[in-house]
């Protein structure tokens, strides 16, 4: 429950004042129908004992009718309101829920950032952000809602008919619908979350088919993994077929406990006529008044039975919530050269040992430094905590002479760019992807770098900078891909530049053109890179070696 607290709270706050307006609206609905019922009750009882006491002439209609229409028509307008302020206030919540998540989710470290790339965790937060909409609309609001309606509605019954009439529906629904409503969260709890987790599972898996079925055509796997998809698509149908029985189980009790307090209200009403304790028009005000209280526990049903997914969901959201406010960072303008550690140690969660441990290492302005190591021994750790992408390490790191830690992010990111070893386009013109290292690049400009990375002659057989890729940056060879990311790197024009194996894939001329080009580019940036290619280390000034 605490969760699902904290994840409600964090969805009210978002807009909290459409949502009190969204509440009150929600609130007037029920209380409008308990009326419209109660009155329309005490109206035809009153009308037709009139007719039989022969003074039906003299009695007063068109106040008590117009109070009917009144309700009536107020009840649909409000409902209409209601709805409309609950699901905008709803929707807007989500949206900045979306933006709040992605920026925690881009202060990860870089490990942790590609591993969010793949399908499951881009599914599994669209998923659940979507799922939270339930803990407003279909948990939260009806909830609360309800039993403030019993509350105001507990006492209009005792003042206009007994406090007997108002402690038998009120003890009858609370007591009742929580009975319900527990045995519903019991036994919908795993269904809801099965349902989801194969929802997620087919998914997932249909991505993967249709992005890997080349290979696994080849492989003979193509049968075997539709196999597995018709296993997860019955594992769903089945545990959403559970919830559905479940839930309409829930649905006849419900009903049927309706049944059970408006009939308790119509005894004790005709008992209260019986003793000349009430007469029979205000004891008839119960009985109806018990009809329309049922709109206060039928719609619980959906959101309790969605209880599993939509805490699976907070839970999964609620792990990324920033834990407390950082300490700014100093801004301002760094003035030195260069790049330079002193002491530095990094040892990875978990580990015994550290990975690197009071590492010293210098690379000047206008110097390109080739990092060398077997596997396994740093070289793509050193170039992320370089980048500030891991933010747990010893010793101390300067970026153009002065701490890393000082930086802000914006300021570290106008002077610094890495490039690593797994980098993402995007669908879009070649332009498009250029763009999102600098967004008023020009054509010649655009032109220029690409011709800097061997990347000229490829994109010209395109149809130029308007030849469009696919998703990922499908169209693209991985070669050519890659140049196209060091492409977007160079146009940032950083002090310092940071790469991990940027020729991977190309062949040992283009291989040489491109880092010459890069140099020419950047002749006073410091370039510290990642390498295993004769290449790379032959174009290098120095060679550092991590062991």
């Amino acid at each position: 429950m605490r969760v699902l607290w904290r994840a409600f709270r964090l969805i009210w706050s978002a807009a909290p004042w459409a949502m009190w307006r969204g509440a009150l609206m929600y609130v007037t609905v029920l209380l409008m129908g308990a009326a419209l019922l109660g009155l329309s009750g005490w109206f035809i009882t009153a009308t037709g004992i009139a007719g039989l006491a022969g003074i039906g002439i003299a009695f007063d209609v068109f106040r008590p009718s117009a109070g009917v229409r009144f309700l009536a028509l107020g009840r649909a307008g409000t409902r209409y309101g209601e709805r409309l302020l609950t699901h905008d206030a709803t929707l807007r919540a989500l949206s900045a829920l979306r933006t709040s998540l992605m920026r925690r989710l881009s202060r990860l470290s870089l490990p942790e950032m590609q591993r969010l790339r793949g399908p499951l965790a881009l599914t599994r937060i669209t998923a659940d952000v979507d799922a939270l909409d339930g803990i407003v609309l279909r948990l939260g609001l009806p909830i609360a809602a309800a039993f403030l309606t019993h509350g105001l509605v507990f006492m209009a019954l005792r003042w206009l008919t007994t406090p007997d009439m108002a402690l038998t529906i009120a003890v009858g629904y609370l007591a009742g619908a929580a009975l319900v409503m527990l045995r519903l969260a019991g036994a919908t709890f795993s269904p809801s979350r099965a349902a989801e987790r194969a929802n997620q599972s087919l998914r997932r898996d249909t991505i993967s088919m249709m992005r890997g079925r080349t290979d696994l055509y080849v492989q003979g796997r193509l049968q075997t993994h539709l196999a597995g998809l018709r296993a997860a698509d019955d594992e769903m149908r089945a545990a959403m077929a559970q919830l559905d029985r479940v839930d309409r189980e829930a649905g006849l009790v419900l009903s049927l406990l309706v049944s059970i307090v408006a009939g308790a209200a119509l005894a004790l009403g005709g008992h209260l006529v019986a003793t000349d304790a009430l007469d029979p028009a205000r004891s008839a005000i119960g009985f109806f008044v018990a009809l329309a209280l049922a709109e206060t526990v039928l719609p619980l049903r959906r959101g309790i039975a969605e209880i599993g997914r939509i805490r699976d969901a907070a839970e999964n959201i609620l792990q990324h919530e920033e834990q407390g406010t950082k300490t700014p960072r100093i801004g301002g303008q760094a003035t030195g050269s260069g790049l330079k550690t002193d002491g530095l140690s990094y040892r990875r969660p978990g580990a015994s040992t550290a990975l690197l441990d009071g590492l010293r290492l210098r690379v000047n302005a206008g110097e390109t430094v080739a990092l060398v190591g077997p596997s396994g021994s740093g070289k793509s750790t050193l170039l992320a905590l370089l980048a500030g992408t891991e933010p747990e390490y010893l010793g101390d790191i300067h970026v153009l002479d002065q701490d890393l830690r000082a930086y802000g992010e914006r300021e570290l990111r106008a002077v610094l760019t890495m490039v690593p070893q797994r980098s993402a386009l995007i669908g879009g013109s070649i332009l498009d992807n250029l763009a999102l290292a600098k967004p008023d690049v020009s054509r010649e400009e655009a032109d220029a770098v690409l011709e800097a990375v061997q990347l000229a002659q490829v994109v010209a057989r395109m149809g130029g900078l308007d030849g469009m890729l696919g998703e990922s940056g499908a169209g693209l060879s991985g070669g050519e891909s890659r140049r196209l990311v060091l492409a977007r790197a160079l146009l940032r024009r950083p002090d310092i530049l940071l790469l991990d194996e940027p020729t991977e894939g190309l062949d040992t001329l283009t291989a040489e053109k491109v880092l010459a080009g890069i140099r020419a580019w950047l002749p006073d940036a410091a370039i510290l890179m990642a390498s295993h290619r004769r290449a790379e280390i032959e174009s290098a000034d120095r060679v550092f070696k991590l062991s």
